[in-house]
């Protein structure tokens, strides 16, 4: 069964266990909510919203409900590979019994994540809060799971500050909301597209292999394909599957120059006292500070000094600003030709000669 950046029609829970053991890096799972919706719903100028009144939201107890989640989660944790991920979204309607039945299942849960829906649909009625956020719960299959996450590229998308679990972005409006030719929603619960990029950006890699199991509109398949993902989608409604299909045969994917991850390769593993026996650096030399504040002598040993400092890179640097330890790499620069040069440049320049060799 072709299976990759395929949609693979039927019941999620059938296919999913026709699906081989550990094949997958991610899934994205966005449910029914079984929102228990009895009435329609009416603006005050008496026209209907347009909710969530699909027969597929509806189970006649919770207890079904509550026997379907765990099916299919049980498949997804089977499928997903030892270092993989499940993220599942949800409402207040049945994102605590998908925790509950997560953990009884044992899955592992890294984050819980607030996304903030900076423009919300108002509570019409007015007899409760406006229903602004939704829950997205981020997992790996243990507590030992050496899972992906790109910390250093998440804290560079969000301006140098480390990301929290509160996301603000706005529910889909304008072009993004797919509609057909009379103006109706082609999917009641589609999903903005900068919720998934961010998904996945964070939380997997290139060529990847991404599920999601409940396909619905394809956002998920829409953005594996723009990341250069492999995509997996499941769905059982085929006028779903046509709206997914020609919205993601549109998609051209980015170029490969940029999606690659300079933020997360990790720096050379080359000590200060290899430049200087290679004479990168020399004994003797200065080292200086950005603002030339601060100065140390490079001794044979590979040491710092300057009067009452002496130590590594890192010691020296940490004592001179009284703090509990510093990162040298970045601190220390050598004069070049009247131009500071950061240390840390020439640790790469050293690496990357040693690996032509």
């Amino acid at each position: 069964m072709k299976t990759l950046n395929t949609i693979l029609k039927g019941d999620s829970v059938e296919i999913l266990k026709k699906l081989p053991n550990k094949s997958v890096d991610l899934i994205f799972a966005d449910p029914p909510y079984n929102l228990q919706l009895k009435k329609d719903l009416y603006r005050p100028n008496e026209t209907k919203v347009d909710g969530v009144n699909d027969k597929w939201d509806k189970f006649s107890s919770f207890k079904e409900y509550d026997k379907f989640s765990t099916t299919w989660l049980k498949e997804c944790r089977r499928i997903l590979k030892p270092n993989g991920t499940l993220w599942v979204i949800g409402s207040y309607h049945n994102i605590y019994r998908i925790g509950k039945i997560l953990q009884d299942l044992k899955f592992w849960i890294l984050n819980d994540i607030i996304w903030i829906k900076s423009n919300p649909m108002p509570n019409f009625k007015g007899t409760r809060f406006t229903n602004a956020h939704e829950t997205l719960l981020w997992v790996s299959k243990g507590e030992k799971a050496k899972f992906t996450f790109n910390y250093k590229t998440m804290k560079t998308f969000n301006d140098d500050l480390q990301m929290r679990s509160d996301w603000n972005i706005p529910i889909c409006s304008g072009k993004e909301r797919l509609r057909d030719k009379n103006g109706v929603k082609s999917h009641s619960t589609q999903k903005p597209e900068e919720l998934l990029k961010r998904i996945i950006l964070a939380t997997s890699k290139e060529e990847d292999v991404i599920l999601d199991p409940f396909f619905g509109s394809g956002t998920t398949g829409a953005v594996a394909k723009l990341l250069r993902r492999n995509f997996i989608g499941i769905e059982k409604e085929s006028k779903y599957i046509k709206v997914a299909t020609e919205r993601i045969k549109k998609i051209k994917p980015y170029n490969q120059e940029f999606l690659f991850n300079y933020m997360e390769i990790p720096k050379p593993k080359v000590s200060f006292g290899s430049l200087v026996e290679s004479k990168y650096i020399k004994v003797g030399e200065k080292l200086f500070s950005k603002d030339k504040k601060h100065w140390a002598k490079v001794m044979a040993d590979g040491t710092l000094k300057n009067g009452k400092y002496f130590g590594s890179i890192h010691r020296v640097s940490a004592d001179m600003l009284e703090k509990e330890s510093n990162n040298g790499w970045t601190f220390w620069n050598i004069e070049k030709n009247g131009k500071l040069v950061s240390i840390d440049e020439l640790r790469n320049l050293y690496f990357q000669k040693a690996t032509l060799l």
